[in-house]
């Protein structure tokens, strides 16, 4: 399939999310069901420009003077994919699959000014939540959204109870593979440009044998900053799949114990596998709160993986960008409230309970933890910068904070999904 093929298969995806208002996993998936012929590198080819015009759909369809799916495709390919409108022209010359050339679209792309428009179009981000941006970021603000229209790396986790980050990296040299800049057992494969796609890591021996995880660098990063150590008692209270689960035993070493628990069990069911590969002996998996209810009060630490808006993984998700709402918002608010008033309970006089999202919002994260102490003055914030310089040092990317007492992770600070950290201490 040439690329006029190929934009012409993202145009229809792209119609498909807008008109449909559904996932672009689920529209992409219908697409090659749909288009047998299309071979993997076609449909890949096709998952990028699909996933490049959302990450700038607002930006895109300004410089375009139009928001249909071909205007936000033919940005893509002048914008992010490098081509200039001569050059385009020559791709799709003769080619019968090829959309029509939007010729009006072209001229307003090549008069129109990206800096006169609207500072949230700039961006890349809805208007409402532009003074959230504003306010956990002041004047780097604008910097911070577009950071999160950039394609994401692959990143992976060494497991230290099977391989070492070393063996790793070599058994993967042939994809790239690099050790990541922050995360002590991270491994990053570099996103890909234009129609490049990523190695199906997953197919890989070195996975299948355990070695290693699919985990984001800040995801790993956050993990670390539980400061998980050997025998003690930890709750992972928002378990989901059990990335934190997995990273948190493997820096036990197998010793204490990890408690996993969800409250959705649907995304829990992925851990049984997930901890059967990976060697972990130390983790009990709790499928209903109830058989939790004995445990109360005698946890070390306590994680609360919160249920969140996903604006910090905006470059992987970017279509949960437009369809966010400020209703979706509230009812994050609601459930990060009754998930920390419930976790809390098991943490032992002494012990830590530790807040992270995977938002960039302030709302869902320092207003929280603020909120959640002075409710509960039991509980003290603890800076997070003593935890990030004992595990990372100074030499390293630094996270984005008011007063290192809680800390922000983000594509333009740490070059990471954008992670929120926050440890509070139980008083004796």
């Amino acid at each position: 399939m040439r690329l006029g093929g190929r934009l012409a298969g993202a145009i229809e995806v792209l119609a498909d999310i807008e008109t449909r208002n559904r996932p672009v996993a689920d529209a992409l998936k219908d697409w090659g069901l749909a288009h047998r012929f299309a071979g993997s590198g076609d449909r890949a080819a096709i998952g990028n420009i699909v996933y490049d015009a959302l990450r700038m759909k607002l930006s895109h369809a300004y410089l375009m003077n139009d928001d249909s799916a071909a205007s936000l495709a033919f940005g893509v390919m002048l914008r992010q994919w490098g081509l200039t409108t001569e050059a385009l022209a020559r791709e799709l010359d003769g080619d019968k699959f090829a959309p029509e050339i939007p010729a009006e679209r072209l001229k307003a792309f090549a008069t129109r000014r990206l800096d006169t428009a609207p500072l949230h179009v700039q961006g890349d981000i809805p208007a409402w939540i532009q003074p959230s941006f504003e306010e956990n970021f002041s004047e780097d603000w604008l910097a911070e959204a577009k950071a999160l229209t950039g394609r994401p790396t692959l990143d992976l986790r060494a497991n230290t109870l099977k391989a070492s980050r070393e063996q790793v990296l070599k058994a993967l040299q042939p994809s790239g593979a690099v050790p990541t800049t922050i995360a002590r057992n991270g491994i990053r494969i570099p996103a890909g440009e234009g129609p490049s796609r990523l190695p199906n890591v997953i197919a890989e021996p070195s996975f299948l044998k355990g070695w290693f995880e699919v985990q984001d660098e800040g995801s790993q990063i956050v993990a670390d900053m539980v400061f998980a150590q050997e025998g003690e008692q930890i709750l992972d209270f928002c378990a989901g799949g059990g990335g934190k689960t997995l990273a948190m035993s493997a820096a036990m070493n197998n010793k204490g114990q990890v408690h996993a628990y969800d409250a959705d069990r649907k995304r829990l069911a992925p851990i049984v596998e997930r901890l059967k590969r990976a060697g972990t002996r130390n983790v009990q998996v709790h499928e209903d709160f109830s058989s939790l209810a004995s445990l109360a009060g005698r946890f070390d630490r306590v994680l609360v993986d919160a249920p969140c808006t996903g604006t910090g993984t905006w470059r992987r998700r970017p279509d949960t960008k437009w369809r966010l709402t400020e209703k979706n918002l509230e009812e994050r608010l609601a459930q990060q409230e009754e998930a920390l008033a419930s976790a809390a309970d098991f943490v032992r006089p002494g012990g830590y309970l530790l807040y992270v999202t995977c938002s960039v919002l302030p709302e869902e994260n320092e207003n929280q933890v603020y909120g959640f102490c002075e409710d509960n003055p039991s509980f003290e914030i603890l800076s997070a910068a003593e935890v990030w310089m004992d595990l990372f040092g100074t030499d390293k990317p630094q996270p984005w904070s008011a007063d290192m007492k809680t800390v922000t992770l983000t594509p333009a600070s740490t070059d990471t999904d954008g992670f929120f950290f926050c440890a509070m201490g139980r008083k004796n």
